[in-house]
């Protein structure tokens, strides 16, 4: 009863606090301001319920914002900065909870059509991970994801195998090892590599690497799951470097010295003290390109053969059909009803699989900085 009082009161002082704060802002605030502000607000939310309502006059609400905006920012530049940065920020969380919406409810109709009852009660969309066929085209109609996600499993994981120990050795020879000459000129390197178009990628593995193991494998035809990922893999490297090169640059150099102290190597030093301490950088790196391996469309698009089948035995890298997003690529200029939908499903696969990963990665970063006292 105590605790439940003691909460109430302390939720009716932080109101109390930020009614004076909002009353104090307002006198202090020039008028002309408040009204600038005001009317940005406004036509702000007037833009998006004309965006929702698909209207044609949403250009209108949408130019006195612009022009409030460079009134308020010729006159009112510091107030106005913070509402930009504040509207911008909203903005961006609205885009997003609207895209989940959108992939989720264009979804809907393949998960009722893939339903299966067990034991009396329906399940939606478990036809979805329990059975192997997708056909679009002849009955019965079926849209599996299990071979798309057994191909994504596949690519990401070969790829993860790639970058991950390349990305990370790179990064500590970069941060470590590297004269600062040769740190300067290979990191922005590194990162321009970054900015290659992943078609560009696809197609050097599809004219060179996918005849080359054709050859030497004596496969049928061209695409494999092993090179997709190796080419994936490559594609992510330069992001796995640039991040964990910062984070282990970050790593305090009084820890270093103290370990060189003790009568410690560079490299016991390089494996207890700093890739421990920047672990939690460290991870989020891999992570993110395990991020970009996953979401990757192009390259595994120009790869693949585009046959949404599983490979024979599951474990076999020597050949590739379809993962998710090669679906989604090869499918939505001609799909329409329910294979749209299915499209979609994938679609949500991949956010919420891309959402654990980021998840995961908050998780290590907050148990890396609990262990080490906040410090990195």
């Amino acid at each position: 009863m105590t605790r439940t009082s003691n909460e109430a009161g302390a939720g009716t002082g932080a109101l109390a606090r930020r009614r004076r704060q909002l009353r104090d802002f307002v006198t202090e605030t020039e008028p002309a301001a408040l009204v600038t502000v005001g009317v940005m607000a406004v036509a702000l939310v007037a833009t998006l319920a004309g965006f929702l309502a698909v209207s044609p006059l949403t250009i209108v609400p949408f130019a006195v914002f612009l022009g409030s905006a460079g009134y308020g920012w010729a006159r009112h530049q510091g107030l106005t900065a913070q509402v930009l940065t504040f509207s911008m920020m909203v903005s961006t969380i609205m885009i997003l909870l609207l895209i989940v919406v959108f992939i989720s409810v264009e979804s809907i109709p393949v998960v009722q059509y893939e339903s299966v009852t067990v034991f009396g009660v329906a399940v939606p969309g478990l036809r979805l991970f329990t059975q192997t066929q997708w056909d679009a085209v002849s009955p019965p109609i079926r849209y599996s994801m299990v071979p798309m996600i057994h191909g994504t499993v596949m690519v990401t994981t070969i790829a993860t195998a790639v970058a991950a120990p390349l990305g990370v050795a790179a990064a500590l020879f970069l941060s470590e090892i590297a004269p600062a000459t040769v740190r300067e000129v290979v990191k922005p390197g590194v990162e321009i590599l970054a900015g290659i178009p992943s078609i560009i990628y696809g197609f050097i593995g599809f004219t060179i690497l996918s005849p080359w193991a054709a050859d030497q494998f004596r496969t049928t035809g061209q695409g494999s799951y092993l090179f997709v990922g190796i080419v994936v893999g490559l594609m992510a490297l330069p992001t796995v470097v640039s991040v964990a090169e910062d984070a282990l640059s970050s790593v305090p150099e009084s820890m270093k010295s103290g370990s060189l102290a003790m009568g410690t190597t560079d490299w016991q030093t390089m494996t207890s003290i700093t890739l421990p301490a920047a672990f939690s950088g460290v991870s989020a790196a891999v992570l993110l390109g395990v991020g970009r391996a996953i979401g990757e469309t192009m390259a595994a698009t120009v790869m693949l053969r585009g046959v949404p089948q599983l490979t024979e035995p599951l474990y076999n890298v020597f050949y590739g059909q379809e993962t998710l997003t090669s679906l989604i690529a090869n499918n939505y200029g001609e799909a329409d009803g329910l294979q749209m939908d299915a499209l979609f499903i994938a679609g949500v696969i991949l956010f919420v699989t891309v959402l654990f990963i980021s998840i995961g990665a908050q998780y290590i970063e907050w148990r890396m900085r609990r262990k080490l006292g906040g410090e990195i």
